[in-house]
């Protein structure tokens, strides 16, 4: 795998932003930070529609400070707020969705997202956020979390109110289908895990392979099961993986980290690091039968000490854990008990 985006490399090794680029006639990208988050900043793309006014793919977290970078990431290329057309999302999640509201309200721009990605957020943005709290606790709860770990690594209501309140999209974008970006041929390509309905967008005209979250050039996305999502989150993202896997675009454009080349090595390697995970929690079950899935996140392996696990990063290992666990039982390798918390054994072969 080659790094193409030096910049933002070298800003990443530095521990600080990268600048706004142009990465093509007509193709900037535009930092735009997470407040607070390891991940650092996503890469907002501003394409320039043939007749004028500009395209974005995907718009930043919703917060003052992520706005305030992407007016003036604009205003480094000589647009503005006003000059937005349209946006394209890639998948729900905060730091892709956050600013939508704002920049349609800004712009009367319209927003796009995949139906799947986009009956999620109207079903969250009607229920609010107590419903919302609610249906994660229970969750949580039917994967063997005491109530009151639960209750807490969720949260109060107040706390997730900003996500409740998400541009639900005007518009929607299915496989196969090309973006409303007059001057570009970007269609959509459905890459399911990540989010059920995450979208990677290849311009044909440059082949440029815009790769949202699904494929990262140093970490694997968080594959995690939900309250209301798939019934298996990873095989969706495996299949995902391999349907992109031979591509070969001139350049991989990520909405984190760095641009690259070398998506066929990067996806193999993604893959293998899934396999890995899958053998190391099949170990784990061997060792301890009869465990849930919460039980069993904490004999993985993770970035730090378990016990430093808490609140949302906690949530994500248990319901990666969870999602691997399906993925196992898909490929008939493990049974739960089929109460209402599963407790995993290996199956007998």
């Amino acid at each position: 795998m080659e790094i193409t985006g030096t910049a933002q490399h070298e800003a990443w090794a530095s521990r600080s932003l990268p600048p706004v680029e142009q990465v093509r006639d007509g193709l900037w990208s535009i930092p735009v930070p997470i407040p607070h988050n390891p991940l650092r900043y996503v890469s907002v793309h501003a394409f320039a529609l043939e007749g004028g006014g500009l395209g974005l793919l995907d718009t930043g977290w919703g917060s003052d400070e992520s706005w305030a970078a992407l007016v003036d990431g604009l205003a480094q290329i000589g647009a503005g707020i006003a000059d937005v057309r349209g946006a394209l999302v890639t998948h729900l999640h905060f730091d892709h969705l956050g600013l939508a509201s704002r920049v349609r309200e800004a712009s009367g721009a319209w927003i796009a997202m995949h139906p799947a990605d986009a009956t999620s957020v109207a079903r969250i943005t009607t229920a609010g956020a107590a419903a919302f709290v609610a249906s994660e606790v229970e969750f949580l709860v039917g994967l063997g979390a005491d109530r009151a770990d639960a209750v807490a690594d969720v949260g109060p209501p107040d706390r997730l109110a900003s996500f409740t309140r998400m541009a639900v999209p005007d518009r929607h974008l299915e496989d196969g289908e090309h973006a409303d970006f007059p001057g570009w041929r970007m269609r959509a390509v459905h890459t399911p895990g990540h989010t059920p309905g995450h979208l990677c967008f290849a311009e044909e005209g440059t082949r440029l392979f815009f790769s949202g979250d699904h494929v990262l050039p140093r970490i694997s996305p968080n594959i995690s099961s939900t309250f209301a999502g798939s019934a298996d989150p990873l095989g969706d993202y495996l299949r995902a993986l391999a349907a992109v896997r031979d591509l070969d675009p001139a350049e991989v454009l990520p909405a984190h980290e760095w641009r690259f080349r070398g998506l066929d090595a990067r996806v193999d390697a993604l893959t293998a690091h899934h396999e890995h995970r899958l053998t190391e929690l099949l170990t784990a079950i061997r060792a301890h039968p009869g465990s849930t899935p919460w039980q069993l996140a904490a004999h993985l392996t993770w970035s730090r000490p378990w016990e430093e696990y808490e609140r949302r990063m906690r949530i994500f290992a248990v319901t990666e854990t969870d999602a691997h666990l399906r993925q196992l039982a898909s490929r008939g390798l493990v049974t739960s008990d089929g109460g209402p918390v599963p407790r995993w054994t290996l199956a007998v072969r």
